[in-house]
């Protein structure tokens, strides 16, 4: 065999609806053999799946946004073979490529259903108050999204003809589009798109460290006014500054009730640029609407008479007004977005379940196939895994969840009950999450995850369950089940379409998956038990900077409501209904808006403006070709300072929990500059405004580099199509 790779041609009709008569050939056809399973594509794959399940974990965290890692990964991909080549070795085949993602993509997968859902153990401190040991809790956090991608994975195989070779040329796939483009256009070798996203991802290492490790500015940059102490840990919002008694901001925090707030890290710049300006703008709107203008109308009114709408709201306060009100109106819109995702799904999953029963009863279904490209795991396979996940979900609610009978008086019904919940919801939201992903190349899994929590919660304290820590805990344990099942399904229909324009092996890609998503689940159990120590997701008088965990904060706040205190905030919940349906009416993203009203608004701004300098970026030039170069680079750019930054953040939080553990707390201050600044005699207020403004500057520094290295782009990069994601 050559050393080089083989060179076959991209069909012409890969993207378009078929003609009539006219047969789909993939790039490697079924009858030619290359490469395909080979020790350096298991190696790149798994050191790809721990590397990008670190920072995906982080980023969702940090966040409330996954990362889609099969750009980053492709990109990496094709510069290795490259790399290769120039080596004088055997570049990589586009098949090893393919099942290398199909391993390594899971990463973003398995951290995206984990991170919305089990982060809540700690928010809710079930862990102290169930006494759970670290071993027991470790096993809870790795199993669940494990169980939730096997099943994920098996509820879409009967599905996948419909979505890939069915619907062929109807649905876009935007981001299996990008990726493709990626694999097809770097078959020959080049090193030009590993290289941009190196070195951005050394710059966004760098600036992270800068920000949260050596302390030189404030990786928030805010308008919010306190008093002269150190920054209240109840509050939720990142603590804020003292500005004086009088002026703009001290008026516009302490009698308008209004707080502007921009988060200054360098992923922010790289999701906006990545999101696009129309669903990032949606989000911001979202998010202005609840902090400044809801926000603001609510703080003219006393504390008795908030507490009146919802009793939590602890002061008057800017934050807490926010939190507990405006923030609650956004679970409310994020909950009907979810079900009305469902009500608008329901010809689509009636279609390709009619479809998938066909080839059940047909016999064309399952593992029967041809050749290659068109095998999947027979239907004999699936049921032994699907029973096997099903046995191990049930010891694992009995014995488990279920375990203390003096508080579970029908350990068993209640366990029967719940296996069954989470499987109907899981395989309900399964098409629906696929579609998506297929359309927009977005899912709306916080919607979803949130609508199964409610529904859960509901239904299982009907038949039994009771209020409580167990309760809670029973009740999250089936939504991280159902939340991983949805993003595997949505993740592994992208692999599967790229599989059937590429020539690879259905089953092959599947079990990969299956595999690296045991590697992910360990991986990105352990970075969420790490970041839970340090800097944790809870505001404490030692944490006063915690990890925003946006969608698992929102899940606790759900199962309070329902299965704590006792007390729903029904009215906030319908006025969340109310703005749900208006956005659909006028065709806006209600999944969108809703999260916007729910998350901080530091998360938002700087992800509109990423957004607002890909949109310049795009609009440089009216050459077309030049155009699609410069975003194709761009994307480039935002993936290396997503990936950077949430690297180097997991990093530094790292050290500081070894540092606290065994260091004595030594290392970190020792790398804090503005510590040694104060201690050496700098004012502690004037330092602390200096940093703000600084980080502020910074940050716009950086969308100013990018916009403009973009500019720079090579003519090459506008080749084989725009990427999306």
């Amino acid at each position: 065999m050559s050393d080089q790779p083989q060179q076959f041609k991209f069909p012409e009709n890969a993207y378009r609806e078929l003609k009539p008569g006219e047969q789909f050939v993939p790039m490697v056809p079924p009858n030619v053999t290359v490469p395909e399973l080979t020790g350096r594509m298991f190696v790149f794959g798994l050191a790809m799946n721990i590397i990008f399940s670190v920072a995906a974990t982080f980023l969702a965290l940090k966040a409330g946004q996954g990362i889609e890692t099969a750009i980053p990964i492709s990109i990496l991909a094709v510069g290795l073979s490259g790399f290769l080549i120039k080596m004088g070795s055997r570049g990589n085949s586009i098949l090893e490529n393919v099942y290398a993602l199909s391993i390594s993509t899971t990463s973003g997968y398995v951290a995206g259903g984990t991170c919305f859902t089990m982060p809540a153990i700690y928010i809710l401190k079930l862990n102290e108050n169930l006494g759970m040991n670290n071993f027991a809790l470790f096993l809870q956090i790795a199993l669940v999204p494990f169980l939730g991608a096997i099943l994920g994975a098996l509820f879409l195989i009967p599905f996948r003809r419909y979505f890939v070779k069915e619907m062929h040329g109807k649905l876009p796939f935007p981001e299996a589009t990008a990726t493709n483009e990626i694999l097809v256009t770097g078959v020959s070798g080049s090193t030009t798109q590993a290289f941009i996203l190196i070195y951005s991802f050394i710059l966004s290492a760098v600036y992270t460290f800068a920000a949260t490790g050596l302390k030189l500015f404030a990786d928030v940059f805010t308008t919010g006014y306190a008093a002269l102490h150190p920054a209240d840990p109840a509050k939720h919002y990142p603590p804020t500054l003292a500005f004086g008694d009088e002026g703009l901001f001290a008026t516009l925090t302490t009698k308008v009730k209004a707080v502007f707030a921009m988060g200054a890290g360098a992923y922010y710049l790289g999701l906006g640029f990545i999101i696009g300006l129309r669903y990032a703008s949606i989000i911001c709107a979202g998010s202005f609407l609840s902090a400044l203008a809801i926000t603001p109308l609510l703080g003219r009114l006393d504390l008795d008479q908030l507490q009146l709408i919802n009793s939590a709201v602890p002061s008057t306060d800017a934050e807490d007004v926010w939190y507990h009100i405006p923030r609650v109106i956004g679970i409310g819109a994020i909950f009907t977005a979810g079900l009305l995702s469902i009500i608008k799904m329901g010809k689509v999953i009636i279609t390709a379940l009619t479809q998938a029963l066909g080839g059940l009863f047909s016999g064309k279904g399952g593992g029967a196939a041809s050749d290659r490209t068109d095998e999947d795991l027979g239907y004999g396979t699936i049921m032994i895994l699907g029973l096997l996940a099903v046995v191990a979900m049930t010891f694992f609610f009995r014995y488990v969840v279920y375990a203390n009978t003096e508080v579970i008086s029908n350990p068993w019904g209640m366990t029967i009950f719940s296996v069954i919940l989470a499987l109907v919801v899981a395989f309900l939201f399964t098409t629906v999450s696929a579609w998506a992903i297929a359309m927009i190349s977005v899912t709306p899994i916080s919607g979803m995850t949130v609508t199964t929590i409610i529904i859960t919660a509901v239904v299982l304290s009907m038949a039994g369950l009771p209020d409580g820590d167990y309760g809670m805990l029973a009740v999250l344990l089936v939504g991280g089940v159902v939340c991983t099942a949805l993003s595997m399904a949505g993740g592994l229909v992208t692999n599967f379409k790229l599989g059937y324009w590429l020539g690879a092996s259905p089953k092959r890609i599947t079990w990969n998956a299956i595999g690296g998503s045991l590697v992910s689940a360990i991986f990105v159990c352990a970075t969420i038990m790490i970041l839970a120590y340090k800097p944790g997701y809870v505001a404490t008088e030692t944490a006063t900077n915690p990890l925003a965990a946006p969608q698992a904060n929102m899940m606790a706040g759900a199962l309070q409501s329902f299965l704590g205190t006792g007390e729903v905030p029904w009215l906030l919940y319908g006025i969340g209904v109310v703005v749900a349906l208006t956005m659909e009416l006028i065709g806006i993203s209600a999944l969108a808006f809703g999260l916007g009203m729910y998350l901080p608004m530091y998360i938002n701004t700087p992800i509109l403006i990423g957004a607002f300098v890909a949109w310049l970026v795009k609009k440089s030039t009216s050459n077309e070709k030049l155009a699609r170069a410069r975003s194709n680079k761009g994307i480039l750019l935002a993936s290396g300072l997503i990936a950077g930054g949430a690297i180097m953040e997991v990093l530094v939080n790292f050290t500081g929990a070894l540092d606290d553990l065994w260091w004595g707390n030594t290392v970190m201050p020792m790398l804090d500059i503005s510590d040694k600044m104060i201690s050496g005699g700098a004012d502690p207020t004037g330092l602390a405004q200096t940093q703000n403004w600084l980080g502020l500057l910074l940050f716009l520094g950086l969308c100013i580099f990018v916009y403009f290295d973009c500019r720079r782009a090579k003519a090459e990069l506008g080749e084989g199509g725009e990427i999306h994601m």
